[in-house]
């Protein structure tokens, strides 16, 4: 069953590339979050679209929430991709792909592993998804506006 907006989020526990567990709930009460599951680190898609997160990484920030990334890569995959393009956020490694079934993320064409970003906030709710494949800059765009328009409502 997929996940749905208003649904509480599923926690998880997963291994991080420098190899700290990294769980969901670290995060209630503190920051919103943006978990953007992506198919495969270094790909031309998923590179443009860890690479828009990273440039408005601080701005995230400063809208109190954490970026995430989840790909079913090893811990290795995603330290080289964070370090060869300076990515400074968390990227998750979902090796037998459970958090993306935990979620319902969908496949495309039933084999490449979706593209879908959800914004959950503070309270462990889910407040927007978005899920395409080719608009890599759009996922960015639209959780921040999300992370904006909680902030403001919180404020």
């Amino acid at each position: 069953m997929a996940v749905k907006v208003g649904d509480k989020a599923p926690d998880f526990t997963l291994t991080s590339q420098t190899g700290e567990q990294v769980s969901l709930k670290d995060f209630q009460g503190k920051k919103s979050v943006v978990l953007y599951f992506y198919p495969k680190d270094d790909t031309p898609g998923c590179t443009a679209e860890s690479c828009a997160f990273r440039d408005r990484y601080e701005t995230f920030k400063e809208a109190g929430a954490e970026v995430i990334g989840v790909s079913g890569d090893s811990t290795g995959s995603h330290q080289q991709f964070a370090s060869k393009y300076n990515l400074p956020f968390i990227l998750l490694s979902d090796k037998n792909n459970q958090l993306r079934q935990l979620y319902g993320v969908p496949a495309t064409m039933f084999i490449l592993p979706g593209r879908v970003t959800y914004v959950i906030d503070k309270q462990g709710i889910v407040r927007h998804i978005f899920d395409s494949m080719m608009d890599f800059k759009g996922h960015v765009d639209i959780s921040l506006k999300v992370i904006k328009e909680i902030q403001g409502a919180a404020a």
